[in-house]
């Protein structure tokens, strides 16, 4: 996790060596200009922004040398009151300039709402890992100057603080190989993530689960030497109104079971945890920001293995909610994991569930590597919308089409977790499938508890290069998202 201070300063500090002064690049009707606030820019006064290569586009970024050592970055994708583009803006000044201790921004910002954005985006583009790096550079704390005369409250630092933690945990604990990181110690890990909070574990060990009916995480994880595990993370405050629940999924590694992957398909298996890990983080960054909700969340591990002892295709398995399963593809387990999660959250009768997983290569295939798709009742498909857009992530709905849940009808169980052969809306019948496990409002009720599900498979991991705050590798994207979620929850 890289390091760094953050401030806001009325003016700017002397240009000195091993520090870089942030200006942008703008459009000022054809031609292109320069923008800064509290800093002197008069050496730049005939720089021919083309010559360099400066552009007004988002994720450019040139450095020019200034006085007495420095260096200018001229930065482009800025629009002044823009929050979305600030936010990505402080993005990219986070990911690209890490080898300067002192990094001054003097964009102009107006109000704290913007000062937030930029700092954010900053905070979580501030990332790298090299915990296994045998030549791993040696981290130099950098101190990061906003300059503004805007008044920005101490909890806006405490924010971003928060926020960052957060994503950076989440992006930790994906990039971990599945040698270290398996369902005992990602339990372990949780704990140690969430000493001196507010918040309270329980974990459920194989002869807990077994005692439990959880039939998913066993069938899925008995083909491991690491038998399953399932934390529970609640934060309860007193007045909390609401009761928001989330459910990750947390398959440590992927190789498909008996049904196994080719190759090329496992490479990359790792990230299969993303949901849980996800979800562990928003419950903990929502603790931290003293947000008036229950929340909690159930992370379902389980490592999905081939071996002697492992779940056939053909078996029948029993999950929480007493629904039998005939498991005709052992490489559809996580919805096997999530099923007994979504059940166990029904049971304290949340006001919202969502699920979060790396579900589908479908989703991959239907939406591309920056949009997750959601399924749910309308209500709470838009919810979750709304607060992935104040997050500034991308998400889009998808139909629940109830023909399709045909496709998963048994001859011998309740249902199949899989039409085998059959690829048609292979994103739309894993929500489907997710919906069976979706308890009732109230012991008396007949209605549904609101439920969305969150398919991120392929948002989790940017195998590219890096843009805006998203790095290259795992991404810990809709962590605020949800933080965003239950803001909103806890507000009505």
């Amino acid at each position: 996790m890289a390091k760094h201070n953050i401030k806001v300063a009325s003016t700017a500090p002397a240009f000195a060596k091993d520090a870089i002064f942030v200006i942008a690049c703008v459009l000022k009707g054809t031609k292109l200009a320069l923008s800064a606030e509290g800093v002197d820019i008069s050496s730049l006064k005939s720089l021919d922004l083309e010559k360099i290569g400066a552009k007004p586009a988002a994720d450019s970024l040139v450095k020019v040398p200034g006085p007495n050592g420095s260096f200018f970055a001229i930065v482009g994708g800025f629009k002044p009151k823009d929050i979305d583009s600030l936010r990505y803006v402080g993005g990219t000044l986070g990911r690209t300039l890490g080898d300067f201790r002192n990094v001054v921004s003097a964009l102009p910002i107006s109000a704290e709402a913007e000062a937030l954005a930029l700092l954010e985006g900053y905070a979580v583009g501030n990332y790298s890992y090299q915990a296994y790096k045998s030549d791993a550079k040696k981290q130099i704390t950098q101190t990061f100057s906003l300059v503004t005369k805007t008044k920005v409250k101490p909890a806006v630092l405490t924010r971003v603080e928060i926020l960052r933690a957060a994503v950076h945990d989440t992006r930790d604990l994906v990039s971990m190989p599945a040698n270290d990181l398996y369902p005992q110690s990602f339990a372990s890990f949780a704990t140690k993530l969430a000493k001196g909070s507010s918040v309270t574990i329980t974990v459920l060990d194989e002869k807990k689960l077994a005692a439990g009916g959880f039939g998913g995480l066993l069938g899925v994880g008995k083909g491991s030497v690491r038998p399953p595990r399932l934390v529970k993370v609640e934060y309860k405050p007193t007045g909390a109104k609401k009761k928001i629940a989330f459910v990750g999924k947390g398959i440590t590694y992927d190789t498909g079971g008996l049904s196994l992957k080719p190759p090329n398909s496992m490479l990359g298996m790792k990230y299969d945890m993303t949901g849980a890990a996800t979800v562990l983080n928003a419950v903990l960054a929502i603790a931290r920001l003293k947000l008036k909700v229950h929340a909690s969340a159930y992370l379902c591990l389980a490592e999905n293995m081939p071996s002697g002892s492992a779940t056939r295709p053909g078996d029948v398995i029993k999950l929480r909610n007493g629904k039998t399963v005939e498991v005709t593809n052992t490489d559809a387990e996580g919805r096997l994991v999530l099923g007994d999660g979504i059940a166990l959250a029904s049971e304290s009768y949340p006001d919202l569930i969502v699920d979060v997983a790396t579900l589908t290569g479908a989703q991959r295939v239907a939406l591309g590597t920056r949009y997750a798709g959601l399924m749910g009742d309308d209500s709470s498909v838009d919810a979750l919308l709304k607060a992935t857009k104040v997050a500034g992530e991308f998400a889009w709905p998808m139909p629940f089409p109830e023909e399709l849940r045909a496709l998963l009808n048994s001859d011998i169980a309740d249902l199949m977790n899989a039409r085998v052969g059959n690829p048609s809306g292979g994103m739309l019948v894993g929500g489907l499938f997710l919906k069976e496990f979706v308890g009732k409002k109230s012991k008396t009720s007949d209605e549904l508890i609101s439920w969305v599900h969150l398919d991120l498979a392929g948002p989790a991991d940017n195998d590219g290069p890096g843009y805006g705050y998203i790095p290259k590798g795992a991404t810990g994207s809709y962590v605020r998202s949800l933080v965003a979620l239950a803001e909103s929850l806890s507000k009505q």
